[in-house]
């Protein structure tokens, strides 16, 4: 199969003194990123991740795909189907981590689209690179999760959180997820963000532009598929602590392709 690499451009944040503020969106048809701070775009060479021997791995680069059949029928009426969904992300999760447990504890379903946004009462796409947390707001989503006395004994010990994303319609073409190899961040590419929504203020962590960033996707994902991504890792010896990642604008997507919708679920990973 020949290499689908292709050039996109991906969104930055410029550096600046004050700390940004990423509000969360309410689900719909006018769903928008809303982040108070400044963004460039940058072209990158974003490489096709299926071509690479060998495969991207959670532990070495922060990400990894793998196949898996759900039971699910409708993503969009998952609650009557989400304890054996989860059930299903849990046993993926722990095959690729090699940890003791896994939780999961949180769905967003997603959509390039206004339209299905509308009709679906979804959110938008996250088209700026981005992690999902950072240090603090790890742990403190551990502490959110388990009783205090779990809670003390996991941060003793190693821990991660992963997302798991696949689609719920059809093949991805349009806004795929592009993953940063995490061994080609540096520290100082990072800026810890406050990340408010209605419910509660969390924080996140924007990325500034390095050349030395290595960017991949899996191109034409199918709904048998899902992306793994690390979004922390407390111990990741010579691997990747996390993956930042943003959906970008596939150059090679057909014009009349369907809209991107996808469903991403996080876990937190407890290891022994």
């Amino acid at each position: 199969m020949a290499s689908k690499d292709t050039q996109a451009r991906l969104r930055y944040l410029v550096p600046g003194p004050e700390r940004p503020v990423y509000y969360a969106s309410q689900a719909g048809a006018d769903a928008a990123l809303n982040v108070t701070a400044r963004f460039e775009d940058r072209e990158v060479a974003v490489r096709d991740a299926r071509a690479l021997r060998p495969l991207p791995s959670l532990a070495r680069e922060g990400f990894c795909l793998r196949a898996q059949h759900t039971a699910v029928d409708d993503f969009y009426a998952l609650e009557p189907q989400r304890e054996r969904y989860e059930v299903e992300l849990t046993e993926l999760v722990l095959a690729a981590t090699g940890a003791e447990s896994a939780l999961v504890f949180d769905h967003t379903l997603r959509s390039d689209s206004a339209a299905v946004r509308g009709a679906r009462t979804t959110r938008e796409t996250a088209s700026l690179i981005h992690n999902d947390y950072t240090a603090a707001s790890a742990a403190k989503r551990v502490r959110d999760r388990l009783t205090a006395e779990q809670a003390a004994a996991r941060l003793q010990r190693r821990f991660a959180i992963v997302n798991a994303w696949r689609s719920v319609a059809g093949v991805i073409w349009h806004s795929p997820l592009a993953c940063c190899d995490g061994r080609s961040l540096a520290e100082s590419d990072l800026v810890p963000s406050e990340r408010r929504a209605a419910e509660r203020v969390g924080e996140l962590e924007l990325v500034t532009w390095n050349p030395a960033h290595r960017w991949y996707y899996f191109p034409e994902m199918r709904p048998d598929e899902v992306l793994l991504i690390k979004t922390w890792d407390s111990d990741p010896g010579e691997g990747a602590a996390r993956a930042v990642h943003t959906a970008f604008d596939n150059p090679l997507a057909p014009a009349d392709a369907p809209p991107r919708e996808s469903i991403e679920s996080r876990l937190l990973v407890f290891f022994a």
